[in-house]
Formats: C-alpha cells, sequence, structure tokens
C-alpha cells in the first residue's frame, strides 16, 4: 500500500539526516582503514585492540537515527 507516492514502509530522511548519516558512515571507514593500516604497520595486541573498539562504537553510534 502507497501514501503520498511512497511505500507504507519508506523512511524519509531530511537532508540533515542524511548527511549526519554520510557523516558518520565517512567515521566507520576511516576507523576501519586505521585497523588495515595498523595491521600492515604490524601494530602491537592493545594498539589493534583499541582501534578495534573504536570501530565497534561507531558502527554502534551509526546503528541509532538521530
Amino acid at each position: 500500500m502507497q501514501r503520498g507516492g511512497l511505500p507504507e514502509d519508506a523512511v524519509v530522511l531530511s537532508a540533515a539526516e542524511l548527511a549526519d548519516l554520510q557523516d558518520r558512515l565517512f567515521q566507520l571507514r576511516c576507523a576501519a582503514e586505521d585497523v588495515v593500516t595498523a595491521v600492515e604497520d604490524a601494530a602491537d595486541h592493545a594498539e589493534l585492540r583499541k582501534l578495534a573498539a573504536q570501530v565497534v562504537a561507531v558502527a554502534g553510534e551509526l546503528e541509532r537515527l538521530r
């Protein structure tokens, strides 16, 4: 069933909400890239754990739409 041309289960974001979502996705990609760089640089276990925790934190924030 459609309402106003949109499917019933559609989610509409404002331009500001979309920009915020894109910013948080960028933060997640950067955090993941930091892990890859650390692995390539043979970082120690503590550093890798810290970076992995950052990925988890950024992903957790991403799960919540603001």
